[in-house]
């Protein structure tokens, strides 16, 4: 898809070409937002299965599978196998981990450091432990490599969450601890791992050292202080520049966990029955949960927000669930009949949609559908905004197995109690994953700029343009791998790369771009079809081609081809 999911893939298909696996580049210019892992992963899937768009993906995936199973297994360890299942059974088919998984982004992977690392220091704690100093070693590995994902939360949420459960059970002062945690070893295995690539990327991005708090536009001071000032520091206090994020309200940002973690969330309130005084392992191990918790939500309370930040404390949430679902009380009972009610009333409104559109008609693509509202675009779930009625005509496959999905969780949690119960529930979420699949394909043209990139890849040589930012188009770079020149581009995520030196020079303006346009090599220039006035008026109706549509984008060129319209004679979605 467009935006970060083809950005990250096409970086590491650029790591793997280059042979630089320290600096990120998109279309030749510096990218300095990330740490590297995320990347190397990709082109290792790269060097073993070759560059495709799936083969992107398989780092994700392994993640996935990687948590459902330290998942599980912590569960197992605290609770017993019955809770671990429970546990395992939530975090692998609930909403969240499936929706953020869809695209290339390392959260999933973070979640997993940071699920291993929570239960290595348990155990590390753990009396009956005989090899302590393995797991202390296990959790130092962890937050070194969480510090390659996602920068210093990697470490601040693991650490922060272990801080506040020692003060909660009096051991925080406690030699004994700290002697079967080893932080001074653990804290050289952290640097062993993760300093040799930020000395790297410091070398090789200079400045070294720069001390301000400004962040502001023509201005270029280096690696270290964009990656730590700007993009840890000042995204925090949400005095970042590029301004190109939003942030979820508070109170949605703690509600929506009771999406995310649908369709468990509905025995959240058994978990309040548990018992939380560490007298045992598994009590213990609640306590843990329940300030892991708490301080990755409190965190965020207080910082810019996404959807998906929060990630990281599913693998808590679903320990309590896991572990309150096997006690299997009243409260338990009440959650499985409220879940009945709700996916009865799911099934019954994705009935009602598809009853309604059922004879409607959808011409083109699900672009035509859509409305559009790009102030939301800076959130990641911002396109849910664009659905109209008329978009569900494009999905009537997807709400059927939807309303199936919906019928087979109600029914289940109707009739059974119990395991049975849940594993209808289970049932239901796959089911209801493969309705979102559907949707996906369907949503293909709109998200994605692979038609138009296949198009090009069958047309004559030429030089190709893309209009504005590198992120609504940048599927275009990964499907036809190629560089670009950016037109009024030079703005948002690569802005401040643009300013480094050696930067590459694919940065035009208008007065550039219409230069280009009217000599005598080939371009193709990729833009949203609300473009084509402002074009015509810098080069004229006469110099557009079209060579294609998809998805509200268009690819021109300034030559006519076989087959080619001006923009006045053909008709598209």
């Amino acid at each position: 898809m467009d935006d970060v999911d083809s950005v990250q893939a096409q970086i590491a298909r650029n790591m793997l070409v280059s042979g630089d696996w320290v600096t990120a580049r998109l279309d030749g210019v510096p990218y300095l937002e990330k740490p590297a892992l995320i990347y190397w992963t990709i082109a290792l899937s790269y060097k073993i299965f070759g560059v495709h768009d799936w083969s992107a993906r398989v780092p994700i995936a392994l993640s996935a599978l990687a948590l459902c199973w330290v998942t599980a297994a912590f569960g197992v360890w605290a609770f017993g196998k019955r809770a671990g299942f429970y546990a395992g059974l939530c975090i692998s088919t609930c909403v969240g981990l499936f929706l953020f998984t869809r695209v290339l982004i390392p959260d999933v992977t973070l979640t997993f450091t940071t699920a291993l690392a929570m239960w290595s220091f348990l155990c590390a704690l753990d009396d009956e432990e005989p090899h302590p100093r393995l797991w202390a070693f296990l959790f130092a590995a962890s937050l070194g490599a969480g510090l390659l994902l996602k920068s210093l939360i990697a470490i601040v949420f693991p650490v922060g969450a272990a801080i506040v459960y020692l003060l909660f059970t009096r051991q925080l002062f406690s030699w004994k601890i700290w002697k079967r945690l080893h932080p001074f070893t653990g804290t050289l295995v952290v640097l062993l791992i993760a300093a040799p690539w930020h000395i790297l990327a410091t070398l090789r991005n200079p400045p070294y050292f720069v001390f301000t708090l400004h962040s502001g536009p023509n201005s270029y001071h280096g690696f270290l202080w964009f990656f730590f000032i700007n993009e840890q520091l000042l995204r925090f206090l949400n005095l970042r520049y590029p301004r190109d994020y939003n942030t979820v309200p508070r109170l949605y940002f703690w509600l929506f966990h009771l999406i995310w973690l649908f369709p468990w969330s509905v025995y959240i309130p058994a978990v309040a029955k548990l018992s939380f005084k560490p007298t045992d392992r598994a009590s213990h191990a609640r306590l843990l949960c329940l300030c892991w918790l708490g301080f990755v939500l409190i965190f965020f309370t207080f910082s810019t927000t996404q959807e998906y930040y929060s990630m990281p404390c599913y693998p808590a949430l679903a320990l309590l669930i896991g572990s309150a679902m096997a006690t299997e009380n009243i409260w338990v009972r009440r959650g499985t009949r409220t879940l009945a009610v709700i996916a009865a009333c799911a099934a019954i409104a994705a009935c009602a949609i598809y009853w309604n559109v059922r004879n409607l008609p959808a011409p083109g693509d699900i672009s035509s559908a859509l409305t559009s509202n790009p102030k939301s675009y800076s959130l990641s779930l911002g396109h849910m905004l664009d659905l109209t009625l008329p978009s569900f005509a494009y999905l009537r496959i997807p709400l059927l197995l939807a309303s199936i999905a919906f019928l087979v969780g109600a029914l289940g949690n109707i009739r059974f109690t119990g395991l049975r119960a849940f594993l209808a529930s289970a049932l239901m979420m796959v089911l209801f994953f493969h309705a979102a699949r559907a949707a996906m394909v369907v949503f293909d043209p709109y998200l994605s700029s692979r038609p138009l990139a296949e198009v090009l890849l069958k047309s004559p040589d030429g030089a190709l343009i893309v209009e504005r930012h590198y992120y609504p188009t940048s599927s275009i770079f990964f499907y036809t791998n190629r560089s670009a020149l950016l037109l009024n581009g030079r703005v948002l995520n690569l802005e401040y790369g643009s300013n480094a030196p050696g930067t590459a020079d694919v940065f035009i303006n208008d007065a550039k771009f219409a230069n280009l346009w009217m000599t005598q090599p080939r371009f193709y220039l990729v833009c949203a079809q609300t473009s084509l006035p402002r074009l015509q008026s810098l080069v004229g109706t006469a110099n557009l081609d079209i060579v294609a549509k998809s998805g509200g984008k268009i690819l021109l060129t300034n030559h006519p081809l076989p087959n080619a319209a001006t923009p006045g004679s053909q008709s598209g979605s």
